[in-house]
């Protein structure tokens, strides 16, 4: 993902979540804020609205923290957040060096949770009442290599 692409991806966020990063929170990554993050996108060149999806990995440790899995509604069923996942997990285990890889879903957003269990992830917690709007738990899921 670039920097010309967080308009867009603002947008999705928007049409995905009830709390949606802003654009300052993007570019703050963009920007080197501190922290080593990663931003993926699917694309579709050529077209004034290109940005399919995205996904966002931060490192934690020895770790990565995956965020931001969001496909615009018209696209989704078509497999990319798993091509997301799937590349993600690839380069931060094998280019970036992390171990392991964690995330939050909300409890009721079957299709993620199904996604995710079936990649390899494991719930080993809960966080009650995360998620605003409405109010809903997230599950902690991680994927281990060991």
């Amino acid at each position: 993902m670039t920097a010309e692409d967080i308009p867009q991806a603002v947008e999705i966020e928007k049409m995905c979540f009830s709390e949606p990063w802003s654009e300052g929170s993007y570019r703050s990554c963009f920007a080197g804020d501190g922290t080593q993050s990663w931003f993926y996108a699917a694309v579709r060149e050529k077209e004034p609205e290109k940005l399919l999806g995205m996904i966002g990995l931060t490192r934690m440790g020895e770790d990565g923290e995956i965020s931001n899995v969001a496909v615009c509604p018209r696209n989704r069923r078509n497999g990319i957040a798993r091509m997301l996942l799937e590349r993600v997990l690839e380069d931060g285990k094998n280019s970036i060096g992390l171990q392991d890889f964690t995330l939050e879903v909300r409890v009721g957003n079957e299709a993620a949770n199904r996604l995710y269990e079936s990649e390899g992830f494991r719930e080993e917690g809960v966080r009650p009442g995360f998620y605003r709007n409405p109010t809903e738990d997230a599950r902690i899921m991680w994927k281990r290599f060991l």
